[in-house]
């Protein structure tokens, strides 16, 4: 049996949720941003009031990792890690960028897919800048998470050979540049769907995070503007 929390407090809105195998049993979101860090706890102890199961019956915590908010992913991680050590569960680590490719893929099964056809989850990353990737349709990676400044010839080559769907908060920029594009629109809803799916897949094979060493994946470092006080 896996019975496992899921944590996501990466993008705008943040959920938790709680899966046995890979059904989704409850789930809560939260649509303040600002508000991410004190809705977690809240959050995971009316899930597991809600539900037939106590949290000591936990078998795995998964947390979406990175990229995103610097702020999320840091009080996320922690909360996850915290659980983890507490309970000696494993922790999944899982990327944000694959699990919105994922949730954009469900969404097309009822459509007919090329085989060609390249996902391409976009997280605006402020001005010009996007975090991004591209999988196909069996989620394999053909472009790395990256964080990439948009101009015209962005995806000029692969688009060449390949049909691509645009999804996420930096989808929106991509299009005011190049209009000619595929555009789905996945929702919170959507992302916690695919994660627990992912998280089960994890879990099945056992690929864990190490709980002590497991760092937010941010793809650029923060850098603070701190002014400097003059003598």
């Amino acid at each position: 049996m896996a019975l496992i929390l899921h944590i996501d407090t990466a993008q705008e809105e943040a959920t938790v949720a709680l899966s046995h195998n890979d059904q989704i049993l409850q789930v809560l979101h939260n649509a303040d941003q600002k508000q991410h860090a004190s809705f977690i706890q809240p959050a995971i102890q009316k899930i597991m009031q809600h539900s037939t199961f106590n949290i000591q019956t936990l078998t795995a915590v998964s947390i979406i990792a990175g990229p995103g908010s610097y702020t999320g992913l840091r009080v996320g991680l922690a909360s996850a890690k915290g659980l983890c050590y507490a309970l000696n569960i494993p922790l999944i680590t899982l990327n944000t960028l694959e699990v919105m490719a994922m949730a954009a893929i469900n969404l097309s099964t009822h459509q007919r897919i090329n085989a060609s056809t390249l996902f391409c989850p976009m997280i605006d990353a402020r001005r010009d800048e996007v975090f991004t990737a591209l999988y196909d349709h069996k989620l394999n990676s053909i472009l790395q998470p990256c964080a990439m400044i948009l101009n015209e010839k962005s995806f000029m080559e692969i688009k060449k050979s390949h049909e691509l769907v645009f999804l996420g908060s930096g989808a929106a920029k991509w299009n005011v540049i190049c209009t000619d594009n595929n555009k789905i629109d996945i929702s919170a809803t959507n992302i916690a769907e695919a994660q627990v799916l992912l998280a089960h897949h994890y879990f099945k094979h056992k690929i864990f995070a190490d709980v002590t060493y497991a760092e937010p994946f941010y793809i650029k470092d923060f850098y603070s503007h701190v002014q400097k006080k003059s003598n």
